[in-house]
Parts: C-alpha cells; sequence; structure tokens
C-alpha cells in the first residue's frame, strides 16, 4: 500500500512538472521571447518599433493601401491578434471593430491599448468646425438669403457627416506632438510588459521624441512663412495642422474618406478654391476620389499628394518609406503649395 502510495505521489509530481513545463512552453511560443504587437494604424506601428527595438515584433493589421475608416478584420487577423501579447489602436471613434474585437477575443491574453487616450487636445483641438468644415464661412458667398437662413438654423451636410463620425478629428498621427504623446504611452505600456527592458525604451522613445520635435519644427515653419495657408485635400485628415501652423484644409470629403458633400457643399468648395487662387489640389495614397479629380479639373488646378500615413502602400514598402520620409515628403509638397 506504501509503495502504491508512494508511486502515485511521485506519479502526481511528474505530471505537474510536465503541465508547468508545458505552460510555460506554451507562453514562450506564443512570445518567441519577443513581445508580440499588432497595431491598426501604420505610425503606431512605426512608433512601438522604433520604441521597442529589437524586444518586441510589431506588425499592422492593415494591408497595404487599406482604408482606415473602412477596414474589418478577416478571420485570420482574428488568428493573428489571438496570439499577440499587446493590441495598440488609436481610439477616438475611428477603428469601429474594437469593441468587437474585444468581445470575440475576451478569453485569450490581449492587451488592449487606445493609444489616443493619452492625447491632451488643446483648446478647441477636438472641435470639428476647425478640423472637418473649415470652408463652411467661404461657402456663404454667392448664396440666396434663404439658404443662409436655412444653415443658421440647421446642419450643413458636411455637419451631418462629421458628427455621425464623432467630435473628434482621429488623424492625430499627423500632429507631431500628439504623437509624442502616443509614443510616450506606448513606450509605459511596453515597459509594463517587459520591465527588464525599461532602460533601452526610454532611451528609444527620447530618440523618437527628439525626432518627432524636429519635423513639428519644419511644420512651424511652414506656417510661419506662407502668406495663403489653404490647401485642398480629398478629405478632412490634416486638420491638426490648421490648429498647431495655420495650414487650413479646405476637404472635399469629411473626416471619414466615406462622407461625401452634398452638391451644394461641393459647390461651396470650388468656389472657394477660385476665390482664393488654389494651383494645387492634393490626393492622397490610398484615397481614390472621382469627387477630387472633378474639381480638379473645374479649377484647373495641378495635383500633388500628400500622404496621411494611415496606411502604406506596397509603393511605399518597396521604396522603404517610414514615417520620418513620409512627413518630409509633406513637408516638402507643402512648401511647393504654400511657399512657391
Amino acid at each position: 500500500m506504501k509503495k502504491l502510495l508512494l508511486f502515485l505521489s511521485l506519479l502526481l509530481s511528474v505530471s505537474l512538472f510536465l503541465s508547468g513545463c508545458g505552460e510555460k512552453k506554451t507562453q514562450e511560443t506564443k512570445t518567441g521571447g519577443k513581445l508580440t504587437v499588432y497595431t491598426t494604424v501604420y505610425p503606431l506601428q512605426f512608433f512601438t518599433q522604433q520604441i521597442g527595438g529589437d524586444a518586441v515584433k510589431v506588425e499592422t493589421i492593415y494591408p497595404p493601401g487599406a482604408d482606415e475608416h473602412t477596414f474589418e478584420p478577416t478571420q485570420q487577423d482574428m488568428m493573428k491578434l489571438a496570439d499577440a501579447d499587446l493590441f495598440i489602436y488609436v481610439g477616438l471613434g475611428l477603428e469601429g471593430f474594437v469593441e468587437k474585437t474585444k468581445e470575440s477575443l475576451k478569453n485569450e491574453k490581449v492587451t488592449f491599448l487606445a493609444a489616443g487616450d493619452a492625447i491632451q487636445f488643446e483648446e478647441n483641438a477636438k472641435e470639428n468646425k476647425a478640423v472637418g468644415s473649415e470652408h463652411a464661412a467661404d461657402e456663404t458667398k454667392g448664396h440666396t438669403e434663404e439658404e443662409l437662413a436655412h444653415d443658421e438654423t440647421g446642419k450643413s451636410a458636411d455637419e451631418e457627416h462629421v458628427h455621425a463620425h464623432g467630435d473628434i478629428d482621429p488623424h492625430v498621427w499627423l500632429d507631431p506632438v500628439y504623437s509624442m504623446q502616443m509614443a510616450e504611452m506606448i513606450k509605459d505600456e511596453l515597459i509594463k510588459q517587459m520591465p527588464e527592458k525599461e532602460e533601452q525604451f526610454i532611451k528609444n522613445y527620447n530618440t523618437l521624441s527628439l525626432k518627432l520635435a524636429q519635423i513639428d519644427d519644419k511644420f512651424a515653419d511652414i506656417g510661419k512663412n506662407a502668406k495663403d495657408k489653404k490647401i485642398l485635400v480629398s478629405h478632412a485628415a490634416f486638420g491638426y495642422w490648421e490648429k498647431r501652423y495655420g495650414i487650413e484644409q479646405i476637404s472635399i470629403a469629411g473626416l471619414s474618406t466615406s462622407s461625401e458633400p452634398s452638391q451644394k457643399d461641393l459647390a461651396g468648395v470650388i468656389d472657394t478654391a477660385k476665390a482664393h487662387h488654389l494651383k494645387y489640389i492634393f490626393f492622397e495614397q490610398n484615397v481614390s476620389s472621382k469627387l477630387t479629380e472633378t474639381v480638379q479639373k473645374e479649377i484647373g488646378a495641378d495635383a500633388l499628394t500628400l500622404h496621411n500615413l494611415s496606411t502604406l502602400t506596397a509603393k511605399d514598402l518597396k521604396n522603404n518609406e517610414d514615417y520620418y520620409t513620409l512627413m518630409q515628403h509633406n513637408i516638402d509638397v507643402l512648401k511647393k503649395a504654400l511657399l512657391k
């Protein structure tokens, strides 16, 4: 009997030992010695790479050229997220699929991080009037008193689609200062996940923050030296540049690429562009807009491309573009449009 009890005790000990090894093996397989991170928009991927260095494996779930406003994850994407340690997204109403994803992955050990929650918005920065319907005041020119009275008592089509998207412009990664704040939150979360790498993460964050500050300075120089600071864009992704640098967007579509203007709004855009003698119209790398092409032909403007950085294109990947090079591209085309 004693021999049987001894045997059972030994068997139990071995089983517990193997079970522990199995759990450890599962965790090691999941991370591969690195923190596995997925993100939504490209800048979050870039910031995480820059801060985490060789301690993280980070990818975006967006395929090249995807539209950040309409993307929905596939079953394969969900399987990837289930194996992640950390999923970083913007929040602020941008990624409509996140809440469903949280529910689907509630039994998985995945940390969800809304980087947009880190932002300390400046006064009026969240107001859509400042970032999504800049041409509204100019549209009043040439309209009848009856039309203006209607505008004062009701909402324009542009205001309607802005509020449908939410009260906050989610394109915060195009503001270098807000990007610093999101990057700091990412740094803090990486330290929480891998405290032994704290010194490395802080050092890398400081390097990133310095480069973002340099980008901020370059945008500020454009705002300081440009006389007419209006730019005509395909959709309202660049509103934070107005608040910080005075570069005012006249947008054809609203905060979402799917928010198309009414005929009245479109006429207002064209009138404003002509009134300010705008020579350039800005397309985006992942937005195909026939309306933008229509406006271009109507006003006889030359086409330039602003990169909204939400996703990289296949061409961007081939050319090894990154956040720094693409923001420099934006700076260069803004100089061409506003300083020459």
